[in-house]
């Protein structure tokens, strides 16, 4: 058990039965006697949701220990994602509801990192940025170079993210994996 204001990103708890996966977790002093809040937002590692929660700074919360181990991703089926221990080549899978945002980025044969508790896995842990090819998208605007106005795009793995006006077809660009939002077009390879 930890104190709320103890949370960190990344840590696994439970709360109201359920478990989660901190994502974020500020701390506000609040003035007079009461101590502060702490504001966390979490997802659901059973249904893959996002929730956000107000604890009191000293409310106790139940931490899980976990352990992290290096998988390579294989495949994905309707409802699941297959990963491989590449030391021993055990297979295991996890539920896609889970994974979040983080499985419309997977690639075969990307190595990531996944998290177990008691033998079980729970969640994948993916870079928090993606590299993607643009597939398709309008031309742009004359006239309109800045980064202030966006269009639609569809990048490679079907997904619509806005992009500024001056991204191209075949452009290679960044993306935040959690929230799909654009973050910069890359330099081609040479």
């Amino acid at each position: 058990m930890v104190n709320a204001q103890e949370l960190k990103k990344g840590q696994v708890i439970r709360h109201e039965g359920a478990l989660y996966k901190v994502l974020m977790a500020d701390y506000h002093i609040s003035g007079g006697k009461g101590g502060g809040m702490v504001n966390v937002k979490m997802r659901d590692l059973k249904g893959g949701h996002l929730a956000e929660h107000r604890f009191n700074s000293h409310d106790k919360i139940e931490d899980l220990e976990t352990h992290k181990q290096d998988v390579e991703f294989l495949y994905a089926t309707k409802d699941e994602c297959f990963f491989m221990n590449p030391s021993n080549y055990e297979q295991v899978s996890i539920s896609k509801t889970s994974m979040g945002p983080a499985m419309n980025y997977l690639r075969e044969g990307m190595k990531v990192q996944m998290e177990f508790l008691e033998g079980n896995p729970l969640s994948v842990d993916i870079p928090p940025y993606a590299e993607v090819t643009v597939a398709s998208t309008a031309q742009g605007i004359k006239g309109e170079t800045g980064d202030s106005t966006y269009k639609s795009a569809t990048i490679d793995n079907g997904l619509e993210i806005l992009v500024p006006q001056f991204i191209k077809t075949g452009d290679h660009i960044k993306v935040e994996v959690e929230t799909g939002k654009y973050i910069e077009r890359l330099q081609e390879k040479k």
